[in-house]
């Protein structure tokens, strides 16, 4: 075995560029299949409370009312919530946590954890799921005495949604699971997710970004075991969730936003579905089964292929910065007109 590669999928970090997102992808006149937000701006309702939240920014952001918001929401009690400036924020938090633990990643995933963990001086190791077994998650691989574990579901970029009883599985006494459930409200009826229960040992993340458009406001939150959030709400920036974050967080639970997100949910699923039909009359090879709106996609020549569907006019986000996928992986985020990207794609076979 090379490469700091050990036994059962299991290996040492090494250099990547884990801080690339499909944000940099992103370029003038190009239609933008990289980033995984679906919506290009929010809702009418919810920029009226945000543009509403402004007359109070004099004052000092009080987070209480999206934290009974979002326990009410999940059926949780406010003490098993915190809000955060997005997900960044919980994980950077969650790896300060824990000084001198032994902490795990579950790739391929989003980078932000690992990257989290290797700034605040952690030696991290990386379990890869293998493409042969479709991304599917095995707790056998994790190793038994790894006490700080980060797992996605859905994950990206493999749009992979993981039983709940495989993640429940991570879990044994002395480890904290986290589980990155930031597109879990875009898979209709959000199965599979561990957000309505109190597990001792399983942390969920949270973010609001993808369904409702508000990248930029930074808007997210951790659902753990109270004494968890305390050690977390210990080491948070004071008032480092905004007032229109905190407006956000509440709006975006009430029922009539959760019901809309579901909708929203069921139109990408069906615009995904369609999309898988199509790359896989193309040929081309679609990873696992997908339940997010997007999906991983491996052509040959992955590079050449992204850079001449750029020249066409087309984003696609690079999936070689995720570990254990390589240059011939490309991430695509699911629109509804998928068209003229399916022809560009078709003419460079």
């Amino acid at each position: 075995m090379t490469g700091g590669e050990r036994a059962g999928g299991e290996h040492r970090t090494r250099d990547i560029d884990l801080w690339h997102h499909g944000d940099r992808e992103v370029g003038d006149g190009l239609v933008d299949l990289a980033v995984n937000v679906r919506v290009p701006q929010p809702p009418e309702w919810l920029l009226a409370e945000l543009r509403d939240s402004l007359s109070a920014v004099a004052a000092y952001p009080d987070v209480s009312g999206a934290t009974e918001a979002i326990a009410a929401r999940h059926g949780r009690h406010p003490d098993d919530v915190l809000p955060t400036a997005g997900g960044a924020e919980a994980f950077t938090l969650l790896a300060h946590a824990w000084p001198g633990c032994r902490p795990a990643v579950v790739h391929p995933q989003f980078t932000e954890p690992e990257a989290a963990l290797l700034a605040a001086g952690h030696d991290v190791t990386r379990v890869e799921l293998p493409a042969s077994g479709g991304f599917a998650l095995d707790a056998d691989p994790v190793p038994a005495d790894v006490d700080l574990v980060f797992v996605g579901n859905p994950t990206n970029p493999t749009s992979v949604l993981h039983p709940a009883s495989s993640i429940r599985a991570l879990a044994r006494p002395g480890r904290l699971v986290v589980v990155d459930e930031a597109f879990l409200d875009a898979v209709p009826g959000e199965p599979e997710s561990l957000a309505t229960e109190r597990i001792p040992g399983i942390a969920v993340v949270r973010s609001l970004t993808k369904t409702w458009g508000i990248a930029g406001l930074r808007a997210g939150y951790v659902l753990a075991e109270p004494a968890v959030v305390e050690r977390l709400r210990g080491l948070q920036p004071p008032w480092s969730v905004s007032t229109p974050a905190a407006v956000a967080m509440a709006a975006c639970s009430r029922p009539g936003a959760v019901a809309e997100a579901d909708e929203l949910a069921r139109v990408a699923e069906a615009d995904r579905d369609r999309l898988v039909a199509r790359l896989r009359d193309l040929g081309v090879e679609v990873a696992g089964t997908p339940r997010a709106p997007f999906v991983l996609m491996r052509v040959p020549d992955g590079e050449k292929i992204r850079l001449a569907l750029r020249e066409a006019g087309y984003a696609v986000r690079r999936a070689d910065t995720f570990p254990g996928l390589g240059p011939d992986w490309l991430r695509i985020a699911v629109r509804s007109d998928m068209d003229g990207f399916l022809d560009a794609l078709a003419a460079l076979r």
